[in-house]
């Protein structure tokens, strides 16, 4: 929502300034441009990128517009989530869980936490080390370092996501210089006609370098910034998972192993211990 909001005020602001100043926005309407710039960074994205992080671009864009998901709410519900796994655990036998591990989108337990469901990497992250730790085989120590080893992956295939799109925002004003010297020669060819259509093809050329340059560091530099920070909640998201996890596999107890777990979300994100075990216990709304 931010980001779209963001977006809207670039705009205006330059818009604003420019009617301001007494401009005409016809002017600035030159489709042939944009055709230009846009199609020319989308080529260069698919040439420098394979399919996968090309669609991981368009995802994450989305993402950005619609906001950063880890926040206090959703920590809450995935603390209570973590207990309920842990206590299901606790009471059965850690033996208990393979099933729900194995399709935990029909897990009774699971199922309850939807949104926990819709993030794969988290799922992954938690379902494939409760199995490996009721598999047996394994120390802690190692099961841990394979827990790192799964975020570091995971962060550095989304962080290629993010520098492609942070790539091809550079290229934008360079793309815009090319437009604009399209614009040149189109203006050259025009010479001996009338001045107003030398000056409006002069008008073109100038706009291809501003629209290249507005694109680069207005719009799509931020959003690239932007889904960068998003990447990296994500990554805390994860290493909250991590600690819960950990704790609960070397033994601590269900609220015990949240509360260590709760200990490793950010400061700005994190809920107090009461309405953690308000949540847990099903008294938050």
């Amino acid at each position: 929502m931010f980001a779209i909001i963001g977006i809207v005020i670039v705009f205006g602001s330059v818009i604003g300034g420019y009617l301001m100043a007494h401009g005409h926005l016809e002017v600035l309407f030159q489709p042939n441009e944009l055709v230009v710039i846009c199609g020319a960074a989308l080529g260069s994205m698919l040439v420098a990128n394979p399919l996968p992080i090309v669609i991981g671009v368009m995802k994450g864009l989305i993402g950005v517009l619609k906001g950063s998901p880890y926040n206090k709410a959703m920590y809450l519900e995935n603390l209570k989530m973590l207990n309920a796994v842990f206590t299901h655990a606790r009471k059965n036998g850690l033996v208990k869980l393979e099933a729900d591990v194995d399709e935990p989108d029909k897990s009774q337990v699971f199922s309850q936490f939807p949104n926990f469901l819709k993030n794969h990497a988290a799922v992954g992250l938690v379902c494939d080390t409760l199995r490996t730790a009721i598999s047996g085989g394994i120390g802690h120590h190692e099961l841990d370092q394979v827990m790192e080893q799964d975020i570091e992956i995971h962060a550095h295939e989304q962080n290629l996501i993010a520098t492609a799109l942070n790539t091809t925002a550079d290229a934008f004003p360079g793309l815009g210089i090319v437009a604009a010297v399209l614009g040149v020669i189109v203006t050259m060819g025009a010479l001996g006609g009338p001045p107003e259509q030398i000056g409006h093809h002069v008008a073109a050329a100038l706009v291809g370098t501003f629209l290249g340059i507005l694109l680069c560091y207005g719009i799509l530099g931020p959003l690239a910034s932007n889904m960068t920070k998003i990447i990296d909640c994500e990554k805390e998201y994860l290493l909250f998972l991590r600690a819960g996890v950990m704790a609960f596999v070397r033994g601590a107890a269900p609220i015990l192993a949240s509360e260590i777990a709760r200990r490793a979300i950010p400061h700005h994100e994190r809920p107090s211990f009461k309405e953690m075990e308000e949540a847990c216990r099903g008294g938050a709304k």
